[in-house]
């Protein structure tokens, strides 16, 4: 049936980051078709916070604190999921972070904690991962890119080349694992409706107005957009996508742009 690509029941799914918007939409997306779900942070209050968010949707969520750049802590808190829950079978690598600074402003270990985060982690975290799903001969790894993937914006520099690099990433861990029976794959969203984007989503604010004009779905995308692409990475329905990344984006990449006074025809 249909309905069972999509059953995720008996699989381990660790979201990173997975505390609050496209995170825990994802989140709870793989956990409503069946997953036993696992969420880091590095900030117990979070946690905590998360947690009882999850419950208002009955999800019981295993929460587990650890720095995601750290090769000692993710080993140890791999090891202790492995142990407490099972071996995971869906890795969704969403942590982030972003920093808006001008190039000549941005110092370089600005630029390296970006890098870090964004880039070098989800790394981490699949070669720890990723062994266990090779030896299983079946697993699930979930970049989350961007649309900076493909191109640049001012002040988004590091973050950009974070995406760009994740891209490739993507492809190249499709072109070690794929033979395996793991799917690697990326998620690229748009501009998202979340608590950080509130201020500027009001009508008449710039950056609302060029998102609006720019996104032929005419709307702002919803963390559950996002959350329902996560689902169909993780699902059988992908057994034979890899190396792709998948925009969740309204169809922004596939606009140039309107012209202010242009007939829609």
């Amino acid at each position: 049936m249909v309905q069972d690509l999509f059953n995720l029941k008996g699989k381990v799914a660790l979201v990173t980051g997975g505390t609050h918007g496209i995170g825990m939409a994802c989140g709870k997306a793989l956990a409503k078709a069946g997953a036993k779900l696992c969420v880091n942070d590095i900030n117990e209050e979070k946690l905590a916070e998360a947690k009882e968010e999850y419950a208002k949707d009955g999800i019981d969520v295993y929460t587990i604190k650890f720095n995601v750049c750290s090769e000692e802590e993710v080993d140890k808190g791999i090891s202790q999921i492995e142990a407490e829950v099972g071996p995971v079978d869906i890795l969704v690598n969403n942590a982030g972070i972003i920093k808006r600074i001008p190039i000549l402003d941005m110092t370089i270990a600005e630029y390296e904690q970006v890098i870090d985060v964004d880039l070098v982690a989800p790394l981490i975290m699949a070669k720890r991962i990723a062994p266990g799903m090779i030896e299983r001969r079946t697993g699930k790894i979930i970049n989350m890119c961007s649309m900076m993937s493909v191109y640049g914006r001012q002040n988004v520099s590091a973050y950009a080349s974070a995406k760009g690099g994740l891209k490739l990433l993507t492809a190249n861990m499709c072109c070690e694992w794929a033979k395996f029976n793991v799917q690697i794959n990326g998620i690229g969203p748009g501009y998202i409706a979340t608590a950080q984007t509130a201020p500027i989503r009001e009508d008449g604010h710039p950056f609302n107005d060029l998102v609006m004009t720019r996104t032929p779905a005419n709307r702002w995308g919803e963390p559950e957009d996002v959350g329902n692409a996560c689902l169909f990475l993780s699902s059988k329905a992908a057994n034979f996508v890899n190396g792709q990344v998948l925009y969740v984006d309204g169809g922004i990449l596939a606009n140039f742009g309107y012209v202010k006074g242009e007939n829609d025809i």
